[in-house]
């Protein structure tokens, strides 16, 4: 007994920041309904400002790691690479992303066409389907977001990469025009304000891939960003130990202020289950099962003893890329995967791997197509499946970004985008489940890559060996 209640309390204490955090969740859940079934009269913008504002600095300060932590831990970790291995590790993790992706958007479409949760239903008008004004969301089309995706990867100024992203946007080709063929109007482009993600991301790896193949001839500035990736680590770790109470904030903000909740579990009850059901079934079965045989591993005890933390800042932030820090410390810390595969796969993971968000946009496409009596062919569905693993591709990884790209998938439908207005009302619960899954895609595939990859790991390139007359070297002999 006194042996089973000292690994009690070590496995608590171990494990108390992940249960402070779904503690958090779970309060904050439980208190914005007390708060919504006590007051008279809806609350204010102004008073959910005041209530999210610790949550927004919580989550200020995670965003605030991404462009340091991400571009020194993926220079250092590539750098230090094998330069052949790069391209073998990078490979696998791109094969393992398209492939979980593409298992999501089937899975998801499987399941909306089985349930049919837009079928039978009460048709909600056309004159509810958007507010006035979201003719805007009409701005793109499929292969601009795309091609927009594929420019952002090489931008053409490094500093503005990190405040702003390239945007090509479509207008009428006058004030009258009434042409709704949208291929017919004026093309131009605007910076929209957000880091460009993408394009640091590839900049970084290009430096990274630089330093490995030139063989330990720049050991000196490769330890200095080892020394940065570090020092953002243990910041990140200061950060981590506050996020219960950010969490916390952040969902009593949300609860009080998503919309009514009768309409949540009337009209759009069984379509909120349909996708919940399938974005959990793909990250905590069909995940894990690819998982279990590729490592012949216990998949749960990688995800429950080692990735909760990071689920629950998902769920909390509803964003990707700011659980990047909390991701990268779990996997390592509490996985044992080795630095050199998370910090090379999990920013790239964070930037294009969204399982949840490609189930949900077929689901969410489909839904609406079915609230709207539009029967779909099977070359409409193909379509779908496929706009939507490349919109996930293309989402960033940031709150609500698969309500841009649904408008893609919506197009291939033959739907106008102001459809997305009729899911908004439970797209906050939505967006923090399914950015749970994409962490969790992120974590296991790298835990996966790792496996594979023991042996081209065997002998990475270390800066602290280099050429024997590096400077490095020779200043290590010296304090030697």
């Amino acid at each position: 007994m006194k042996i089973k209640k000292e690994r009690f309390l070590k496995l608590f204490q171990e494990q108390l920041l992940t249960i402070s955090t779904l503690a958090g969740v779970v309060l904050g859940i439980i208190l914005g309904l007390i708060v919504r079934a006590s007051s008279s009269s809806q609350w204010g913008q102004r008073e959910i400002m005041y209530v999210k504002f610790l949550g927004e600095l919580f989550l200020r300060m995670l965003k605030g790691l991404i462009l340091p932590l991400v571009i020194s831990s993926l220079i250092s970790a590539i750098g230090t690479l094998n330069f052949k291995a790069t391209g073998k590790i990078g490979g696998r993790a791109i094969t393992y992303y398209l492939s979980t992706t593409f298992i999501a958007v089937i899975l998801g479409i499987i399941l909306v066409v089985t349930v049919r949760p837009g079928i039978d239903r009460n048709q909600m008008n056309s004159t509810e389907s958007a507010p006035q004004g979201n003719s805007k969301l009409r701005t793109t089309t499929t292969v601009d977001t795309m091609l927009d995706l594929v420019r952002n990867m090489f931008p053409p100024n490094i500093v503005q990469a990190c405040l702003e992203q390239y945007q090509t946007v479509l207008k009428p080709s006058s004030d009258n025009d009434s042409n709704t063929d949208i291929n017919m109007w004026k093309i131009g482009h605007t910076y929209g304000n957000g880091m460009n993600i993408i394009g640091l991301v590839v900049s970084a790896v290009v430096l990274g891939i630089a330093m490995s193949s030139l063989h330990g001839t720049v050991n000196t500035l490769l330890h200095l960003v080892t020394e940065v990736s570090t020092i953002m680590m243990k910041i990140t770790s200061w950060v981590i130990f506050i996020s219960p109470i950010g969490i916390f904030f952040l969902t009593v903000s949300q609860v009080i202020e998503m919309d009514d909740l009768n309409v949540v579990a009337g009209k759009l009850g069984l379509y909120l289950f349909t996708v919940i059901f399938g974005i959990l079934f793909h990250g905590f079965i069909i995940l894990p099962i690819i998982y279990y045989v590729f490592t012949r591993k216990n998949p749960y005890n990688f995800i429950f003893n080692g990735m909760g933390q990071a689920m629950m800042v998902a769920f909390g932030t509803g964003s990707s890329s700011a659980t990047l820090p909390v991701t990268i410390k779990c996997i390592e810390e509490n996985n044992g995967i080795n630095p050199q595969i998370s910090r090379f796969m999990l920013p790239i993971g964070a930037t294009i791997n969204m399982d949840g968000t490609a189930l949900y946009e077929a689901v969410a496409a489909i839904f609406i197509a079915q609230l709207r009596g539009i029967p779909l062919s099977i070359g409409k569905v193909v379509a779908v499946s496929i706009t939507a693993t490349a919109a996930a591709v293309g989402a960033a990884g940031v709150p609500q970004a698969g309500l841009v790209t649904l408008v893609m998938v919506l197009d291939a439908v033959g739907l106008p985008p102001e459809d997305v207005s009729l899911i908004l009302a439970v797209d906050w619960i939505l967006d923090r489940v399914r950015t749970v899954v994409n962490v969790l895609g992120d974590a296991i595939g790298a835990g996966i890559v790792d496996h594979i990859s023991k042996t081209d790991l065997t002998k990475p390139v270390n800066p602290q060996q280099g050429t024997p007359n590096s400077s490095y070297e020779i200043e290590t002999q010296m304090e030697t």
